[in-house]
């Protein structure tokens, strides 16, 4: 190894990179739970039609700008303008604001796991609001007190999730050895429709579901930073993108395919339909009911089966708090800090683009904690279909506000790719015509999966559709217009 490749990442070492930043545990029993086997081909088309050529984008961009602090801020701002840029990065950083709440209010659920070793003691959606800004809270304090507090917690999560996959196949596996049969039949129907009944089979549910395809491969825009840190990053990046996004996609198809190794889908449908089972159990019912189908087929007793699916139950309450606690941590400042750090300090009103003594955005986080909690209870007032619909809302504003800036980021490439000022240091599309298409394709396909997850509610006459539709809008249009007004302020006053 010479001097200028020494403690640079190999091309197995970047993929690995790659594969810890994207593949997310959590997605593959949502994927499941809205559309069994048929989530597959999904997850292969967002591998093929998203994750790839957007990869390839930010990379191409990343390695243009690795010198710049603002990260996607200062992409868009050489590649379009500052206000387009704001526009851009608020939005982004409005998308972990979502995911706070999201995530906040579902922290209560591994508790309950850990706790009781089953889901079916989780408290009423208030009590849920509550927990939420309380965790809020708490991780906002702790985190104020600096990045050693983060360090901690960060390379913790990451061993729990990647414990609960292996968990997860090998018990599968081990089921379907045992049994000699999956207990979800698998036919060549069984990948093209879905036996959840929200899904009726119609163009608009199906292309819906792609935007939870395309949050499966959220993050990408992350590796961009890695380009300069691997060995001969012309031949080696874009290889480690394809693996990468092979082992992804594989990884997903396989989890998926698992679970209805030890899980029959019609089993499930009462649970579905009578709302106790939903998207923020689903995970911890799914591995409670791996330690009860493992207990069966090794022929344990009664007893001794309930007694194994509960240690299942708190062992993915332990992990998935880990893994919170991981997330929240980093999360909490990191984003704020980016779009702080990287944008003119002028832009923010008052204390809330400075910085403390330790380099922490202390005032804006508390700020930020007033906003999510903000959210919270407006979500909570506005969410009438008990617990089952409070996880359906919040997982939607997840998916679309954290996939619409994407839609951005490409904009920015096509007028990157335009810009002959720009050093570019690593190119991999190069035809005006490839470049063309591809903006197209993933501006089409981001575009699309967006829009029919916002109108698939009212196509399917919901009775809570208008509180759906509005609370998947809202966040990125009230988002969206603070930062123009923010990037206008600043103008006038320069």
């Amino acid at each position: 190894m010479s001097k200028g490749t020494k403690g640079k990442l190999s091309l197995a070492g970047l993929s690995l990179m790659i594969f810890t930043t994207v593949y997310g545990f959590g997605n593959i029993p949502v994927a499941f739970y809205q559309m069994g086997y048929g989530a597959i081909p999904w997850y292969l088309i967002g591998a093929i039609l998203f994750f790839l050529p957007f990869a390839f984008m930010v990379t191409e961009m990343g390695s243009a700008f690795k010198n710049e602090k603002g990260g996607i801020y200062s992409w868009m701002e050489e590649a379009v303008n500052p206000t387009f840029a704001f526009i851009g990065t608020f939005m982004w950083y409005a998308s972990y604001v979502i995911w706070m709440v999201t995530v906040a209010n579902k922290i209560l659920i591994p508790l309950v796991n850990l706790i009781f070793g089953s889901s079916s003691h989780m408290p009423s959606p208030l009590w849920i609001s509550i927990a939420g800004i309380a965790w809020m809270a708490i991780v906002t304090f702790m985190v104020s007190k600096g990045v050693d507090t983060i360090k901690k917690f960060t390379s913790i999560a990451g061993i729990a999730v990647l414990s609960l996959n292996v968990v997860l196949i090998l018990g599968a596996l081990l089921v379907l050895v045992l049994n000699g049969h999956t207990a979800t039949p698998i036919h060549w129907s069984s990948f093209v429709i879905s036996p959840n009944p929200t899904f009726d089979g119609s163009a608009t549910s199906f292309i819906a579901f792609l935007v939870f395809a395309i949050f499966a491969y959220g993050g990408v825009e992350s590796i961009a930073g890695l380009v300069d840190q691997t060995e001969n990053p012309e031949k080696n990046f874009p290889r480690g993108i394809v693996i990468s996004a092979l082992i992804i996609s594989i990884g997903y198809s396989i989890a998926i395919l698992s679970v209805g190794f030890f899980t029959n889908y019609n089993d499930w449908l009462p649970a579905i339909k009578d709302g106790s089972m939903n998207l923020g159990t689903v995970p911890y019912l799914l591995i409670q009911h791996l330690g009860e189908q493992v207990g069966m087929a090794l022929h344990l007793s009664s007893s001794a089966t309930s007694l194994l699916g509960a240690i299942f139950a708190r062992y993915i309450g332990f992990s998935m708090l880990l893994a919170y606690m991981g997330a929240f941590f980093t999360l909490t400042y990191s984003p704020i800090k980016q779009i702080i750090t990287g944008t003119p300090k002028k832009l923010w009103p008052g204390r809330i683009g400075e910085l403390d003594e330790a380099g922490m955005p202390k005032f804006a986080m508390w700020i930020q904690f007033f906003i999510v909690t903000l959210i919270i209870v407006l979500n909570f007032l506005t969410s009438q279909g008990g617990a089952s619909q409070f996880f359906l809302v919040l997982t939607n504003m997840a998916n679309v506000s954290m996939t619409l800036p994407y839609v951005l980021i490409v904009i920015a490439y096509w007028y990157f790719k335009r810009n002959d000022k720009i050093t570019k240091p690593v190119v991999f599309f190069k035809s005006k015509a490839i470049i063309n298409f591809l903006t197209t394709l993933v501006l089409f396909v981001v575009l699309a999966a967006n829009f029919f997850t916002i109108i698939q509610p009212l196509v399917q006459h919901s009775p809570t559709a208008a509180t759906d539709v509005l609370s998947m809008i809202a966040g990125p249009v009230v988002f969206g217009l603070i930062a123009y007004l923010m990037m206008r302020a600043y103008i006038k006053k320069k």
